[in-house]
């Protein structure tokens, strides 16, 4: 296995390649990875996430999955690095973290079958799939502001080549505590499935990423929270949660809401309300 990055050197955006505790660039500049300003891994042109995939995300509901994935679109305006902040604007309450395994498109696909994936993914990185449940009333179908807002969407540390997705731990921390404990053996769909699915109808460029979906125990954290999600075999994600010093416009648009469907998702169906329907994720 091989681990690239991209990172901020000397002012440019330069990729560089992990060697034990540095990372080293092109042309033989060295420097630490405890001291790199990271940029995504990846600079895709779209981002695309599966809904329900784990089973424990499913049982936690009550919920039933669907006979084939269901996906959502993330902006690439919401890309975030290892170790950025990840911003809950003033005025929303529900922003959720989501550990999963990100999957990284190397060459184009369109209309491939499951068993032919592989060879168009170039690797895999850790990614945050955070939600702003506040906008979930308005947004739960296109899933936009609430998966889609600024800074949303962590990747990294780095795109690992040659790294094989069977029987890896996934696991989630809140400042320093385990809050996510899953394995992509839960996953109903895996890689390889995804891929294909959406190359039947979308071309997937060089670069572009699939969210592969997270397990059971998504929660809203606060500003000041540590978030890290740390994949087996392909490292650990760390992001800080600030918050955002404008509130969101209240002169247009729906606003961020409270409502049961919104606390029911952000707090998993561990609240007061158990009488209404089973969400989706």
């Amino acid at each position: 296995m091989s681990e690239y990055r991209r990172i901020l050197l000397d002012g440019s955006a330069v990729q560089v390649v992990r060697e034990g505790e540095e990372l080293v660039a092109g042309d033989g500049r060295r420097v630490k990875a405890a001291e790199a300003a990271h940029l995504p891994p990846v600079m895709p042109s779209k981002v695309v996430a599966v809904h329900l995939n784990h089973r424990s995300r499913v049982a936690e509901f009550g919920a039933r999955l669907p006979a084939a994935p269901t996906y959502f679109h993330k902006p690439v305006s919401a890309l975030n690095s290892h170790r950025g902040a990840v911003v809950r604007p003033a005025g929303c309450k529900w922003l959720n973290y989501e550990g999963e395994v990100a999957i990284v498109i190397g060459r184009t696909a369109r209309n491939i079958a499951p068993d032919e994936a592989a060879a168009y993914i170039a690797g895999y990185t850790v990614g945050n799939d955070f939600g702003l449940h506040d906008f979930r009333d308005t947004d739960a179908g296109s899933m936009l502001r609430v998966k889609g807002s600024d800074t949303l969407c962590p990747l990294g540390p780095g795109l690992v080549t040659d790294w094989d997705f069977r029987h890896k731990h996934l696991r989630t921390y809140v400042n320093g505590r385990m809050a996510q404990d899953g394995s992509t053996d839960e996953m109903r769909w895996d890689m390889h499935y995804l891929v294909a699915d959406i190359a039947r109808t979308i071309t997937l460029l060089p670069g572009d990423v699939l969210l592969s979906g997270t397990p059971a125990n998504s929660r809203p954290v606060q500003p000041g929270d540590v978030v890290e999600v740390d994949v087996e075999g392909l490292g650990r994600l760390t992001n800080h949660i600030v918050a955002g010093p404008t509130p969101i416009r209240s002169d247009v648009g729906a606003q961020p809401t409270a409502s049961e469907e919104v606390l029911s998702t952000a707090l998993g169906g561990d609240w007061e309300f158990r009488g209404i329907r089973a969400p989706r994720r």
